[in-house]
């Protein structure tokens, strides 16, 4: 322990020394007014922020950090608090390091994320909260040789750990020898590369805490309650492997203060801390081919891993997995040839569950490099199945299939398309395992709904093409029916506490003309998803007497949100941003804020990183939302709430929309203009503004004058 505890110590002032050093190089070389900053982050340099509040915007304004990891080294105390002090220092340290280099342009390294992103962050929020994501791995190092590396590597992608791999053990990095082993890195894969040095492994620890920041509405400077979010709340373990240098002991004192715990890829004594970490703080772990296992003990991690009988690997960290053209076999669909996915209810007698039919050639019978039709039929029956249900099971088909690896498929309907590699088709991958893997996912996931699932599956032209007719006219209908849902012809709207696991204070109001502002559940998903697990996230909530209609406020929707929101909150107004707007708690498609000067909104969406004409981009703009805070004005919502009936009705409607990223116009497409004709302004979308138009406050008010935008002749809304 006293070894330990003085390494760490030793590891920390060299860090300081080389923060030092870079701090004069760079003051002499840019001057101390020179802005430094992360990009796409609302948070400053999140760490330093979150620890001490301290909004660090200059290289000159480091010199506090400086003090600040001095008074940490230099303070007198016992033990272990003097070993998770210079952890903490060594933290605040390196962060200031890696904005230093990223003015400096030495950031982000070679085949490297570096810094990640606010809207990386909101986009896997929802995964995290729903458990898709049990828990995070920090590697620092190299494995003792490339089949280790790989081994370890498919093992926590086969438990859906999201792995941050980097660092450097005797001048080799994990990074290399993943690259050498050809594994595919990436968020989709749930394999990041932040860099190749110590120092870089403040990007998945800041990551971390802005987790807390994000979903927890932590304020910068209160580092109780952050210590106590991220030791409680966010299932991240460090691995160590190769040699053990004084710097990388001082971050795991640091990742050990924050409730992460490390494993070291070495034979020595587990060491535990009360009340920091739940189990051992840090453990020893020898033999590389158990440091997976070993992470998910220590931390606590459940995991349900689904075996599937198919001769490739199954697993979530598979969905992002790209077939790249030279590497497929065969492929269906897409823009070479007629696929489409159909799934459809029947009455028990006439299926039998488990039967998986292929009409034509199987895969090992194709020729390789073509395209083929594909028709892919499934048929489910249950005591609890309902028509409606259908479109929800049918969507899931692509995470279902996805989540093989070497099978790659997007689209839905009848625009789907799927590969299958060489390597999996090497393995024994056929069309029957499409099958295996649909029936197994149904049954594991909806057994309290389904009971009986049989697929039929074809690539023969003349059977796909006669099914597509009466695939189509299904969809048809589907879309008839859901569009029928209003929010006034139910007696009932479903909560949505999801992503209270990060956010303890939010909850979705979840109606059938507003899904959730992820976007990824709308009034039925809730629905079934209620008939399916009765006691999880989405609960049915009766209106109830309408206190204002006009609003969207009802008693039985108040009470739900006082009692889901732990009393911190009163009530919501369903049709309004400006009165008591719906919560935040980061996970949102898009942002809708209000331009007083132009007496109308803006939306912009998570994937546009420019400036708004309100003067805020969208992550400055989401760090005032999230968190489950009720702030006028201000709301996230999903993508298909814009073409809502009901979307801010009390405010206008879309006719108060001024301003709206290039990038939604173009998805929102005919939906929008549908919806403009049904206000009367059919040419809307001509009159709201975008960043080709302009960015700034006074350049749009001088558009929509041009464009005579609706807005002009509204009441205020102040």
């Amino acid at each position: 322990m006293e070894g330990l505890v003085q390494s760490g110590i030793e590891g920390a002032r060299k860090v300081l020394i080389l923060a030092e050093t870079l701090f004069d190089q760079s003051c002499s070389d840019k001057g101390g007014d020179a802005l430094i900053a992360f990009p796409d982050t609302a948070y400053f340099l999140p760490m330093i922020y979150a620890y001490s509040g301290g909004e660090i915007k200059k290289i000159k304004d480091l010199d506090g950090v400086f003090l600040m990891a001095k008074r940490l080294l230099d303070e007198d105390t016992d033990e272990v608090n003097k070993a998770l002090n210079a952890g903490m220092a060594a933290l605040l340290l390196a962060e200031g390091i890696a904005a230093i280099r990223y003015l400096r342009n030495e950031e982000p390294q070679k085949d490297c994320e570096g810094f990640f992103t606010d809207s990386i962050l909101r986009s896997l929020g929802l995964q995290l909260a729903g458990g898709k994501i049990p828990g995070f791995a920090l590697i620092i190092g190299a494995a003792p040789d490339t089949s280790s590396a790989v081994e370890m590597i498919r093992d926590f992608q086969g438990k859906n750990l999201v792995t941050f791999a980097g660092g450097e053990s005797a001048g080799l990095s994990i990074i290399d020898q993943l690259k050498e082993g050809d594994i595919e890195m990436g968020w989709d894969n749930y394999l990041v590369p932040y860099g190749r040095d110590i120092i870089s492994a403040i990007y998945p620890i800041n990551w971390a805490v802005r987790v807390a920041l994000t979903f927890g509405a932590l304020k910068g400077g209160d580092r109780g309650t952050l210590l106590k979010y991220t030791r409680e709340r966010i299932p991240a373990v460090g691995v160590k492997l190769g040699e053990i240098t004084p710097e990388e002991i001082a971050f795991a004192w640091g990742a050990v203060n924050l409730g992460f715990p490390v494993v070291v890829h070495a034979d020595l004594p587990s060491l535990t801390l009360p009340g920091i970490c739940k189990y051992e703080a840090v453990k020893g772990e020898p033999d590389i081919r158990k440091i997976p296992g070993a992470v998910l003990q220590i931390r606590g991690i459940k995991i349900k891993v689904k075996k599937i009988p198919i001769p490739v690997s199954y697993s979530d960290a598979f969905q992002g997995e790209r077939v790249r053209r030279e590497d497929t076999y065969v492929e269906f669909g897409g823009k070479y040839s007629t696929s489409f996915e159909f799934l459809t209810m029947r009455v028990l007698e006439e299926i039998q569950d488990g039967k998986i039919e292929v009409e034509g050639k199987e895969i090992n019978e194709m020729t390789e490099g073509e395209a083929y039709p594909l028709s892919l039929l499934v048929e489910v029956a249950g005591r609890k199945m309902q028509r409606d249900y259908e479109p929800i099971l049918e969507r899931l088909l692509h995470s279902f299939i996805n989540s093989a690896e070497g099978i790659f498929h997007i689209g839905q309907r009848d625009i789907n398309w799927i590969r299958v590699s060489k390597e999996a088709q090497r393995k024994g991958f056929r069309l029957h395992h499409l099958g295996v893997i649909i029936h197994a996912r149904l049954h594991e996931d909806f057994g309290n709904v389904i009971d009986k699932v049989q697929i039929k599956m074809s690539s023969v032209k003349e059977t796909v093409e006669g099914l597509l007719e009466t695939a189509r006219k299904s969809y048809q209908q589907r879309d008839e029916r859901m569009a029928g849902i209003s929010d006034e012809g139910v007696e009932e709207f479903y909560t949505c506490t999801l992503c209270q696991s990060f956010a303890p204070h939010h909850v979705c109001i979840v109606k059938p003309e507003r899904l959730g502002l992820c976007g990824a559940y709308n009034w039925l998903d809730c629905k079934i998803s209620h008939d399916i697990n009765p006691r999880g996230p989405n609960q049915p909530i009766k209106k109830e007497k309408g206190i204002d209609l006009v609003m969207g406020e009802w008693e039985g929707i108040n009470r739900a949100v006082r009692e889901n929101s732990k009393r911190k909150l009163e009530r919501f107004h369903a049709y309004s941003i400006m009165t008591f707007p719906e919560t935040s708690c980061g996970c949102f498609e898009c942002i809708v804020a209000y331009i007083p000067e132009a007496n109308g909104f803006m939306v912009v969406n998570r994937q546009y990183p420019g400036m708004t004409p309100s003067g805020m981009t969208f992550t400055t703009l989401a760090g005032s939302v999230g968190g489950g805070q009720q702030i006028p004005g201000f709301a996230g919502i999903g993508r298909l709430y814009i073409v809502s009936r009901k979307f801010l009705k009390a405010d206008g409607g879309i006719k108060r929309i001024v301003w709206m990223t290039g990038e939604l116009k173009e998805f929102l497409g005919e939906r929008f203009k549908k919806r403009s004709e049904e206000e009367g302004v059919p040419d809307l979308m001509e009159k709201i503004a975008d960043e080709d138009i302009t960015t700034t406050l006074e350049e749009l008010l001088a558009f929509l004058g041009r464009v005579r935008h609706p807005v002009l002749t509204m009441k205020p809304l102040m």
